[in-house]
Formats: C-alpha cells, sequence, structure tokens
C-alpha cells in the first residue's frame, strides 16, 4: 500500500526517488527543514520504507546509507543514450547560435545608442560653428596687433611681477649676508657644504633673477610702444 501523499514517508519517498543518489538521515532532515519533520520521524519514515522494499538501503559500520530503487526507473539501451547524446549536442549548438545572436543584437543596440541623434548633431555643428568664429575673430584682432587685454589688467599684472621680484631679490640678499656670516671662518669646501645642507641656488634649478627681470623690461617697452 502506498504512503499517503501528505504523509511523512510519501514525502520522505519523493526526496529520495528525485535525488537518486546515496543519502542518510541526516542529509534528507537537512534538505526537508520547509516540511517542519524531526530527524527521528525521518528516520522511523526511511526505515519503514526500506523495510517495505519501496527504497533500498545499506549499511556502513553504524549508519544507514538510503537510496532509491533502480528498477522502477527506465535505463535506455547503449543506442538510446548515444542519441540523447546527438540531440544533446544539436540543442547545445543551437544555444551557442542563439547565444551569438544574441551577443551581436546586443552590440548594435548599443552602437545605435552611442550614435547622435540628428537633433544632437545639429545642435553640436551648431556650437562648433560658434567656437570656430569666436576663434577667428580673436585671430583676425590679433593679426591687426589689436590688444586683448585691457590696460588696467596689465598694469595689475605687471605690478603684482614687479612685486615678485622684489621679494625675489630681497631674500636672495639676505641670505647671501647670513651664508657669507656663516662661512666666513668655515674650514670646510663650502661646495661640499651645500651639498651637505642640501642648498640650492637659482642657478642650480635653470632660473636666473636678471632674466625674469629682462621679461619686465620688455613688457614696458611693449606698452610704449603700443
Amino acid at each position: 500500500m502506498a504512503p499517503k501523499s501528505d504523509s511523512a514517508e510519501a514525502i520522505v519517498l519523493n526526496f529520495v526517488n528525485e535525488q537518486n543518489k546515496p543519502l542518510n538521515s541526516q542529509n534528507v532532515a537537512d534538505s526537508l527543514q520547509k516540511f517542519n519533520l524531526k530527524k527521528a520521524g525521518i528516520q522511523k519514515a526511511l526505515d519503514n520504507l526500506a523495510d517495505n522494499g519501496k527504497i533500498s538501503f545499506k549499511e556502513y559500520g553504524k549508519q544507514k546509507i538510503y537510496l532509491a530503487r533502480q528498477d522502477q526507473f527506465d535505463i535506455p539501451t547503449s543506442e538510446e543514450l548515444n542519441q540523447m547524446k546527438e540531440e544533446n549536442a544539436q540543442v547545445q549548438q543551437q544555444l551557442d547560435e542563439q547565444k551569438r545572436a544574441i551577443s551581436e543584437v546586443e552590440g548594435e543596440i548599443k552602437n545605435l545608442q552611442s550614435n547622435l541623434t540628428l537633433e544632437q548633431i545639429r545642435h553640436k555643428e551648431a556650437k562648433l560653428q560658434k567656437e570656430v568664429k569666436e576663434m577667428e575673430d580673436k585671430l583676425v584682432k590679433l593679426r591687426k596687433g589689436v590688444t586683448l587685454v585691457r590696460p588696467e589688467e596689465r598694469k595689475a599684472i605687471a605690478e603684482m611681477y614687479s612685486e615678485k621680484l622684489s621679494q625675489w631679490r630681497k631674500r636672495k640678499r639676505m641670505f647671501k649676508d647670513v651664508w657669507d656670516a656663516i662661512t666666513e671662518n668655515l674650514p670646510k669646501d663650502l661646495k661640499e657644504f651645500k651639498e651637505e645642507l642640501g642648498l640650492e641656488y637659482d642657478e642650480d634649478v635653470g632660473v636666473s633673477l636678471q632674466s625674469f627681470s629682462g621679461l619686465l623690461q620688455h613688457g614696458k617697452k611693449r606698452t610704449r610702444d603700443q
């Protein structure tokens, strides 16, 4: 007599048949927690099913291993297995082709999404034309010798530049006074002492106060010429 479909034995029997692999009572109990079946009840159901020949079992020491009865399943012949393999290979090939087709469609969609619409192209073209016009106008002014910097701005920049040069010249003089006082009676080689302290002169880093001062004089001359 078959167990009722909602009984513990029916639930356990259905699970064992579905898994169709060796199981112990703990495996079954862990998998059937959603049915609120206790491990003792599951163990009893497994033993009853085994005693009634519904499932097979083997004992390994103190542990019992349960398995679905294999005679209830249709075992395919070698010809059927070969046919199934061929069908599986065909299905796999179709799946791969579908994946490639989907990938190509997705690529086309991305390309379409990345392209600008006609309205966006026209907007960008108008913006670029405006920028080109502005640069051409500026170039024409430069060729005509028109000053693009206002006189007051030029004056403010020159004054700030002159102030920075004065600070540079002052600090350079202060350093020389201090350096001369320290090294006046120093027995060490001054070049080695400078390197030991990690000091660098303007010339060591490729700058010259005189050259920067010349830029200021050149700028003043250009202003007078204009």
